[in-house]
């Protein structure tokens, strides 16, 4: 069925879809550049970093699997595992073998590190905010989160938001 749609021909976009892409292939462009100098300004951490450390904020315990880790960061484990070692010297995370599965590895959250995560997230909500939410209407807001997990869906990535860890402790029910 796939080799039927590449021999078929393409399905051009039109003038509004053309719009339409290039308007949102720029925002994927700009977007993550803007949060990144945002992050390092305010935390001097890469933004990846600030997400990977968030993950497990919200993590029980602040632990999980490299492989879960690695998913809701969006990440290969190749990569994950490169930012874990930095962030590992740093003081802020530490890995050690899961007692439950040997062949696994576990990563978690310091306290330094939670308290990085701490520090860097004001900055990162307000980035986030004024660049994505205050633009938009609560009824654009609504869409651009069914509009996301549609796109998702064909890319058949679950959002990390539909599988949270279980006890997973969204940033503003914390103490």
């Amino acid at each position: 069925m796939e080799e039927d749609r590449e021999a078929a021909e393409p399905r051009w976009l039109g003038t509004d879809e053309q719009q339409q892409w290039y308007a949102f292939a720029y925002v994927l462009t700009q977007l993550p550049a803007a949060l990144e100098a945002r992050m390092q300004r305010d935390a001097g951490i890469a933004h990846f970093d600030y997400v990977v450390m968030s993950s497990l904020s919200m993590a029980p315990e602040r632990t999980l699997r490299m492989s879960e880790l690695a998913q809701y960061a969006g990440s290969t484990l190749s990569r994950l595992s490169n930012v874990v070692i930095r962030l590992e010297k740093r003081g802020w995370v530490q890995r050690h073998p899961d007692p439950t599965d040997g062949r696994a590895t576990l990563a978690t959250l310091t306290d330094d590190g939670m308290d990085k995560v701490a520090a860097a997230a004001p900055g990162h909500v307000d980035a986030v905010r004024r660049l994505v939410f205050d633009p938009l209407t609560k009824a654009q807001q609504r869409q651009l989160g069914v509009v996301s997990q549609r796109m998702l869906g064909a890319l058949k990535a679950p959002c990390p938001t539909d599988w949270a860890p279980p006890g997973a402790t969204p940033p503003a029910d914390r103490d």
